[in-house]
């Protein structure tokens, strides 16, 4: 396949562009590895906050705005990494897409609250993202204080806080569990979940290519037919949507407002630190997966700027922070092809999704127990790669130490605190605000006590 779209010397040229007949497809390819992955953060944030999927909140239709510029502003970071402006941008085949990583620092600042709560979120995407750009300047001089031990550990503790959303999605959603929906862990819920799941390890292990690529997006495919089959979802209701939606729409600046929020500017600020270090394995792996070669200074400079800059602009318009996407760097070492070009076709076939407000509105129309069976694999995997990432530690007895009480600390927040009840007493209850909710994410205080405690304890330290 690669021969007949160029010589070994161009696939490796990031400057090439393959014939349109193919560049375009393999551009949408890259597209389809991260679709479901980007969009999900904005879904499961409208969830939380009470007017997502489940939610009968008259609010609802914002759902389809953030849907659809989870869309648009990948597209756009995308180009920037791909196309450059100036500094900005690494000229490479970087996808760019919504994070995973910001879901456990979002989650509280907007749960229970509704659209009330989105002022405050995308006022803290928008400043985090221009610290995130900032940080481009300074990246190779902070990456010593980022091993594998805390970028390992963070990594992990995102996965482990995202996978009980996972659970309550394909039981039936978060809402409906909320309200006591009798449905809530249904068979039927379960099922459709389940075989979501299956058909997706299914494609995933036993097919090639572009098909076991988008497996996940095959997945729920394949659910939203058996949904239409079991009566789970009507017709009626996928064509009452798809009318309801404008067949174009521009972004709008602010639609939520402007709110400073100490707690949300300080915990994108801080994983900003860790979307940045992300970014550099990235870079790296694309470059010795495609090229063979180390990333420069100026490409991980580059990467660093436009994460930073996508970021704030998407916040403007309530869009999610943007970071690279790691499938991407296995798709590229699997198909060979190091164009950026590609990836530019990849990027403008988002911008036009964005655009087109009737392609969020067939999004929405996915039931949560179906969008619950994808979230589970894909949360998993990214628990999954934290573990990946820490097989690179060297387990000695005071990485061991360093990693059991950043663990312990940090995830017994998540689960005392997270897991209480509105309105009755947890762990934090006594701290200020701003401290409650940075707290309660498990992950920001598992990470500050990982690198401080990296940073100051001897390399050697007696028996336990």
């Amino acid at each position: 396949m690669t021969a007949s779209i160029g010589t070994p010397e161009q696939l490796r040229d990031p400057d090439y562009t393959p014939p349109l007949y193919k560049a375009i497809p393999l551009g949408i390819q890259h597209v389809l590895a991260m679709f479901v992955s980007n969009v999900t953060p904005a879904i499961i944030v409208a969830g939380v906050a009470g007017f997502g999927f489940g939610s009968n909140s008259a609010d609802f239709p914002e759902l389809l705005y953030m849907i659809q510029m989870a869309m648009l502003f990948a597209g756009l970071a995308t180009l920037l990494q791909t196309i450059t402006i100036g500094p900005v941008g690494a000229a490479l085949p970087i996808v760019q897409g919504t994070s995973f990583a910001f879901l456990p620092i979002m989650i509280p600042l907007v749960a229970g609250k509704g659209v009330d709560g989105l002022a405050a979120l995308f006022t803290g995407v928008l400043i985090g993202g221009l610290f995130h750009a900032c940080l481009g300047f300074v990246i190779g001089k902070i990456r010593f204080a980022l091993p594998p031990l805390v970028t390992g550990l963070v990594v992990l503790m995102i996965g482990l806080a995202l996978v009980k959303v996972g659970i309550e999605y394909a039981a039936g959603g978060v809402p409906a569990k909320a309200g006591g929906a009798d449905e809530y862990g249904g068979f039927l819920n379960w099922f459709i979940a389940v075989f979501v799941i299956v058909v997706t390890l299914l494609v995933k292990f036993f097919t090639r290519g572009m098909l076991s690529v988008s497996a996940v997006l095959v997945g729920i495919g394949a659910g939203y037919i058996l949904s239409l089959l079991t009566g789970v979802l009507s017709v009626e209701a996928i064509t009452s949507s798809w009318d309801r939606a404008a067949s174009f729409a521009l972004p709008q600046p602010f639609r939520y407002g402007f709110e400073l929020s100490f707690a949300a500017i300080v915990g994108f600020c801080l994983m900003a630190f860790v979307s940045a270090v992300e970014t550099v394995g990235d870079v790296s792996g694309i470059c010795k997966g495609g090229a063979g070669r180390e990333a420069t200074d100026k490409e991980i400079e580059g990467a660093t700027f436009a994460d930073g800059i996508g970021t704030a602009v998407a916040g403007i318009f309530g869009g999610m922070p943007n970071t690279s996407f790691s499938q991407n760097v296995g798709l590229i070492a699997m198909t060979g092809v190091m164009s950026r070009h590609v990836v530019t076709f990849g990027g403008i076939f988002l911008i036009i999704c964005g655009l087109v407000p009737k392609v969020g509105a067939v999004i929405r129309t996915v039931p949560i127990e179906v969008l619950g069976g994808g979230v589970v694999v894909m949360f998993g995997m990214v628990a999954a790669a934290g573990v990946s990432m820490l097989a690179d530690v060297v387990w000695n007895r005071r990485n061991m130490v360093i990693f059991a009480l950043a663990l312990s600390i940090g995830l017994g927040l998540q689960l005392e605190v997270l897991n209480t009840a509105p309105g009755a007493t947890n762990a934090l209850q006594y701290l200020p605000d701003t401290l409650r909710i940075l707290g309660a994410s498990g992950i920001l205080p598992a990470a500050l006590i990982a690198i401080v405690l990296n940073l100051i304890l001897p390399e050697e330290i007696g028996e336990l």
